[in-house]
């Protein structure tokens, strides 16, 4: 399937910006069962400086810098993307997938293996995922036993955070615990992933955050997915032997063609789309667009 991509983020200033430095994380990566055909950014103002470049975890970062006075910052992507993920998700139900169980992942996690090396650091604790409370590993604990199968486990804790949370747009934002999303219950799709990996990373498995795209037009007869009009967000274990395994929590499924990846890390701090510091002494508003078509 090839899709094409065009989201857009306003920055509205109540006072004048004088000086702006931004990382913008909107560029999808070539990945297992992706491919990135095409892609342009338009920013206005236009920026003094502008860059890219490939961050630790292997994303499309774009760098600029605008030192110009602005009251409104504009950044649009349009990015076309050939997506066959069958395949992939084919293989997630494989012997080699769905044997290995608890108990062995963990032992081979903690082996001097070279295969293992560079998902350890999924383990550790990060910037919005840290101290995991005991609450959270005991909500992990009611699916992750030693001789269960890794991926049947996370499979069910992914039905219970959708079946348990609440979906509701505007109650978090990006400062808010883990602790009370774990509490009320309530939260977006990019709070399910952060509450899935401090679950997986909890008992000592690899957790992985993806950022991404959900299709705007669902196919024929199919329901409209939750985070369709904006960023989505869901998680990836790692299964020591296999390899990485995605789950969306937000919407009670593994991935399939319609999830479109743009890049990946440790949590959402890693991969926001927007992300900078302003010179100003007023505030902002924001506003985010996104639209996902499919195309011949």
């Amino acid at each position: 399937m090839n899709f094409q991509i065009t989201h857009t983020t306003e920055y509205t200033y109540t006072d004048p910006v004088v000086f702006c430095h931004n990382i913008a994380t909107i560029k999808p990566r070539t990945s297992l069962g992706q491919e990135l055909l095409d892609y342009t950014i338009d920013i206005n103002p236009e920026p003094t400086q502008i860059s890219e470049r490939i961050d630790f975890f292997g994303n499309n970062i774009t760098r600029f810098t605008i030192q110009k006075q602005h009251k409104k910052l504009s950044v649009t992507s349009k990015s076309k993307i050939t997506r066959n993920y069958t395949e992939v998700k084919e293989r997630f139900f494989s012997k080699a997938c769905t044997d290995v169980t608890l108990e062995q992942a963990l032992e081979l996690l903690n082996a001097n293996n070279e295969n293992t090396f560079t998902p350890k650091q999924f383990i550790l604790d990060s910037i919005l995922i840290r101290n995991t409370k005991s609450n959270i590993k005991a909500y992990a604990l009611e699916s992750f036993k030693p001789k269960r199968s890794v991926f049947e486990a996370t499979n069910e804790l992914m039905q219970r955070i959708f079946t348990d949370f609440k979906f509701v747009s505007g109650f978090t934002n990006v400062s808010t615990p883990l602790s009370v999303v774990m509490e009320e219950k309530k939260g977006v799709c990019q709070d399910f992933a952060q509450i899935a990996i401090a679950c997986l990373r909890s008992i000592g498995l690899p957790g992985r955050y993806i950022s991404g795209y959900i299709e705007t037009l669902p196919p024929p007869g199919k329901p409209k997915l939750i985070g369709a009009d904006a960023s989505h967000a869901w998680f990836a274990v790692f299964i020591p032997g296999f390899g990485w395994v995605d789950f969306d929590p937000t919407n009670n499924k593994i991935p399939e063609n319609q999830h479109i990846v743009v890049g990946w890390g440790r949590d959402y701090y890693d991969v926001p789309p927007l992300k900078g510091v302003v010179y100003s002494s007023g505030s902002s508003s924001l506003k985010v667009s996104v639209d996902i078509r499919s195309i011949e």
